[in-house]
């Protein structure tokens, strides 16, 4: 991959992922959508998308790989083998699940980037110290670096006149959690978009539960449905793929060094597009969590490599917001 399509594609990518934070709280501040309709249309429009985009990729592999010289029997076995939705998993789909309604909920108050802080700082913790559960070993710097995050955190949400909602917070580290989960679940998948494809075509059940148990708060809004379209067909299905694509030509450290900007872009939206404030505890905050987590990457960048070193790897998949 040439130099200039892969800053091409992570450029997208992480606009991508930003998107889905303004997408998400503008539909919910500007627009009459409930956070179950926008959960339930995102999570199904995505699974719609990336299902179009696996048939797009399966007749692509069946043309290149017809010839007279290959049996129908193995193109057969070839497709079905990198392209089915069985692919995922229903404990999977669950994580997955939590993370978007959680997400969706938690911006029923959150600013775009105090919820994408706090969504980033909780899966970077999450995965770091599942790597250290598994065996790894920080360095110093490392567990300085991981403890001025965590810190960070809790300046951001510790009780005072200028301090996100609480229970918006607490959602949105929920959400981080779980899509740490589904994340360091789906480091071992063959084959990322099909796997994706396949949890999030699970996941539908989940989010249709719950927006029948909330039925009689359902509220459509016209605006709202679309954003919610866009935030799961294009901004979260479309994204992965662009994502996906990006990782082969990016060295795993970079990976989790470039989600970085993610935060940063969703506030700079927040603030032009949503007319969102930005206060002094959410600059120190943006500081302390984003400069800890990249002492810790860059660490593992330039320190020797170790057998169990895992969190970097798995940092690969962690993009997906």
């Amino acid at each position: 991959m040439s130099l200039m399509r892969l800053f091409l594609f992570t450029t997208l990518a992480m606009i991508a992922f930003a998107s889905n934070s303004l997408l998400c709280r503008a539909a919910l501040k500007e627009t009459g959508i409930d956070a179950a309709t926008f959960t339930f249309v995102r999570i199904f429009s995505g699974a719609v998308a990336l299902w179009l985009i696996l048939q797009i990729r399966k007749k692509m592999i069946v043309d290149q790989t017809a010839s007279p010289l290959v049996e129908s029997s193995l193109n057969s076995s070839l497709v079905t083998r990198h392209m089915s939705l069985a692919s995922g998993n229903w404990p999977s789909a669950l994580a997955l699940f939590v993370y978007a309604a959680a997400f969706s909920f938690a911006y029923n108050t959150l600013a775009a980037g105090t919820g994408a802080l706090l969504l980033f700082g909780a899966v970077q913790a999450t995965m770091i110290l599942w790597g250290f559960r598994k065996g790894e070993r920080l360095r110093v710097i490392q567990i300085a670096g991981l403890g001025v995050a965590i810190g960070g955190l809790v300046v951001l949400v510790f009780p005072g006149l200028s301090a996100p909602p609480l229970i918006g917070s607490m959602l949105m580290l929920s959400a981080g959690i779980a899509w740490g989960i589904y994340s360091l679940r789906g480091k071992t998948a063959g084959d990322a978009i099909a796997a994706t494809a396949g949890n999030f075509l699970r996941a539908v059940p989940f989010a249709a539960l719950v927006s029948v148990i909330l039925w009689p708060k359902m509220q459509l809004d016209s605006l709202g449905l679309t954003y919610a379209v866009i935030s799961g067909a294009i901004t979260s299905g479309l994204g992965y793929v662009i994502w996906y694509a990006a990782l082969a030509g990016l060295k795993s450290a970079s990976a989790a060094t470039v989600q970085l900007s993610v935060p940063v872009l969703a506030a700079t939206g927040g603030i032009l597009l949503l007319g969102e404030p930005i206060t002094l505890r959410y600059m120190i905050a943006s500081v302390a969590v984003l400069g800890g987590i990249f002492l810790v990457v860059i660490e593992k960048r330039i320190g020797p490599s170790s057998p169990q070193d895992e969190s970097v790897r798995l940092a690969d998949r962690t993009g997906d917001y």
